[in-house]
C-alpha cells in the first residue's frame, strides 16, 4: 500500500508494499527521454577516424570481466527464503464507498458490502526468512495493528506467523512461524555496499506472486522523511523495479546476501518509476536482535537539535569546507550538555566517523545503547576539540531530537526595514503565543517578499536570539550585531521558530 505520510513541505514517498494503513500519495515527477540505438553517423557525422577511434577503444573499455547472462542460480538460491505476508484486522467501518482509500488498497473482503459494522482489511506484503528456525523480517507498515498474519512460502504452505515485535521509527518488524530447516537468506554487511553496485529485488507485488527484478544502487544514506519526525532512515537507493505488494521483500547482492528490506517507492501513482527505497541490513540486523531478545528497542539519545552545515553556514561560520553538523540547542541535563557540547558547536566526527547530516548523526547514535560511551570531534570557534558523551535513552514516544531545523510559522504581519524585517519587542505574552522555549531575543513582525530575509528563510514570527553568538535583547542591539558582520560573510542568526532553534545565514544587503 502507499504510504501518505510527508516530510513537512517536501513530497510524499509512499509506501511499496500492503499494510493496514491507508492513503494516497501526491508527487509532482518529471519525465526523461532515452535515447538508444542510434548509428554512427548520429554522433560522428562522417568522421571515420573518430568512429574508428570509439570502436578500436570500445573493446578495451567493455571487456572487463566475465558478463552475467543469467540470474537463474541466484534466484533459485534466494527465492524460497522471500515470503508473501498476508494481514487482516477487523474494524468498524461506517462507510465503504468506491472511493474509500481502504478498498483501493486492501480490495474488499469476503463478507463485506456497502453496511455499516465491523469490516474485515487485508493487505498483502513480503518478508524474508533469515533464520532457519523460521524468523522473518518484513515492514512494520505490512504488519501493524494487524490481529491475523499468515505466511505463503514457495512450496505451497502457508502458515499462521506470530509478531514477535514491530518497530514503527525503523518501520521494521519480526515475526516467527513454528517449524525448522528453513531456507534462509544471510545478512550482509550493508556499509560495504557501493552504489553501482547490481542487486535484485525478490517479493510479492500487486498480488502476482513472487517476482524478480534487477537493478543498481543508486545511492546510499538517503532519507525520505515519509515516516515522519520520529523515523530512523537510512536508505538504499535502488532501481530495481519494486511495487506496492514488494514491502518487506528482499533486496540481495550477486552473491546470495541480504542488502536491504524493501520498504518505500517514489511515485506520482503508486507504481514503479525506478525510484526505490530500502532499509540497509545493518540498521535490520540491530533492530531485529532488540526485537527477538528484548521485544522492544531501546536507543541512545544526545539530547541536541542538530541541522546540516549549507554552503552560506560554512561561510558565516569561516569554515574551510561544507561538512559536519551545527549544533542549534543542547537540552538540559543530557547527555550532550553533561559533555560540554555547545550551541553553534560543529559536529564533525563520531566515534570516527564522518557525520554530514543530521540523519547522519541521529541514525549513528540511535543504533548504539543507552548507556553507551561516545566521542565527538567538534569545531569550536575555529578550532577542533574531542569530547566523550555517555548516551541517554530516548522516550518511546519521542519527536525527532535531531531535527533538520526549525518548522515553519503562519503569521500575517507588515515587512520593511534594510534587511527586509519588520522587528517587534518579545513580550511575556508573544513568547506563550509562539510556544518558545525564549524569553529573551525579538520577534520577526514582518518579512518583506523582496528582501535578503525572506531569500534567507525568515518568517513571521521568528525569535531572534542571538546574531554572530552575540545575544539579541532588542532592536539596537540586533542593528549593532549585524553590522558588526565582517564583509563577505553573511551573519550567523540564531531563531527560535514555535520553540524549535535553528540557524539561518543572512547576507548583507546591496547598497
Amino acid at each position: 500500500m502507499v504510504d501518505p505520510r510527508t516530510p513537512q513541505e517536501q513530497p510524499a514517498a509512499p509506501r511499496a508494499g500492503g499494510g493496514v494503513r491507508t492513503g494516497v500519495a501526491a508527487f509532482v515527477a518529471a519525465t526523461a527521454l532515452i535515447a538508444g540505438g542510434a548509428a554512427w553517423p548520429a554522433f560522428f557525422g562522417n568522421d571515420a577516424p573518430a568512429r574508428a577511434t570509439v570502436q578500436a577503444a570500445g573493446p578495451a573499455l567493455l571487456n572487463t570481466g566475465p558478463v552475467a547472462t543469467s540470474y537463474a542460480d541466484l534466484v533459485q538460491q534466494v527465492s524460497p527464503a522471500v515470503v508473501a505476508v498476508r494481514s487482516s484486522r477487523l474494524v468498524q467501518q461506517t462507510s465503504f464507498s468506491p472511493d474509500n482509500p481502504l478498498r483501493r488498497f486492501f480490495g474488499q473482503g469476503q463478507g463485506d458490502d456497502e453496511n455499516e459494522g465491523p469490516q474485515r482489511e487485508r493487505g498483502l506484503g513480503s518478508g524474508v526468512i533469515v533464520t532457519p528456525d523460521g524468523y522473518i523480517l518484513t515492514n512494520n507498515h505490512v504488519v501493524a495493528g494487524a490481529d491475523h498474519v499468515t505466511v505463503d512460502l514457495t512450496d505451497g504452505r502457508s502458515l499462521t506467523a506470530k509478531v514477535v515485535g514491530t518497530d514503527p521509527p525503523s518501520d521494521l518488524a519480526v515475526l516467527k512461524v513454528a517449524g525448522t530447516s528453513f531456507k534462509t537468506i544471510p545478512l550482509a554487511d550493508s556499509e560495504a555496499v557501493r552504489v553501482g553496485d547490481v542487486v535484485l529485488a525478490v517479493g510479492h507485488p500487486l498480488g502476482l506472486g513472487q517476482t524478480v527484478t534487477m537493478g543498481i544502487i543508486s545511492a546510499k544514506d538517503r532519507s525520505t522523511r515519509a515516516g515522519g519526525a520520529a523515523a530512523y532512515e537510512d536508505f538504499l537507493q535502488t532501481d530495481a523495479p519494486i511495487n506496492k505488494g514488494n514491502s518487506g521483500g528482499a533486496l540481495v547482492n550477486l552473491r546470495g546476501e541480504l542488502v536491504g528490506i524493501n520498504s518505500q517507492i517514489l511515485s506520482p501513482t503508486g507504481g514503479n518509476i525506478g525510484i526505490g527505497f530500502a532499509i540497509p541490513s545493518s540498521m535490520a540486523h540491530d533492530v531485529m536482535t532488540q526485537l527477538i531478545e528484548k521485544g522492544s528497542v531501546r536507543r541512545g539519545l544526545l539530547g541536541l537539535v542538530a541541522q546540516p552545515i549549507t554552503a552560506d553556514l560554512a561561510r558565516s561560520l569561516n569554515l574551510s569546507e561544507v561538512r559536519g553538523v551545527l549544533v542549534a540547542s543542547v537540552s538540559e541535563d543530557s547527555a550532550a550538555e553533561r559533555a560540554g557540547i555547545q550551541q553553534g558547536d560543529v559536529i564533525l566526527e563520531l566515534d570516527g566517523k564522518r557525520i554530514d547530516s543530521s540523519n547522519n548523526l541521529r541514525n549513528n547514535v540511535g543504533r548504539l545503547a543507552p548507556g553507551t560511551k561516545v566521542t565527538l570531534e567538534l569545531l569550536r570557534d575555529g578550532a577542533k576539540k574531542s569530547v566523550t558523551a555517555t548516551l541517554g535513552e530516548l522516550p518511546k514516544a519521542a519527536a525527532d531530537d535531531d531535527e533538520d531545523g526549525p518548522k515553519p510559522v503562519d503569521r500575517h504581519t507588515k515587512a520593511g526595514g534594510r534587511y527586509g524585517l519588520e522587528i517587534d519587542p518579545l513580550t511575556p505574552e508573544v513568547a506563550r503565543e509562539l510556544k518558545a522555549k525564549t524569553r529573551t531575543g525579538v520577534v520577526v513582525a514582518g518579512v518583506d517578499p523582496a528582501g535578503v530575509a525572506a531569500e534567507a528563510g525568515f518568517q513571521a514570527g521568528d525569535i531572534i536570539t542571538a546574531v554572530n553568538n552575540t545575544k539579541i535583547t532588542d532592536a539596537d542591539t540586533l542593528k549593532a550585531a549585524l553590522d558588526k558582520t565582517p564583509a563577505g560573510r553573511p551573519a550567523l542568526v540564531l531563531i527560535d521558530r514555535r520553540g524549535t532553534p535553528g540557524y539561518f545565514p543572512l547576507e548583507r544587503p546591496q547598497g
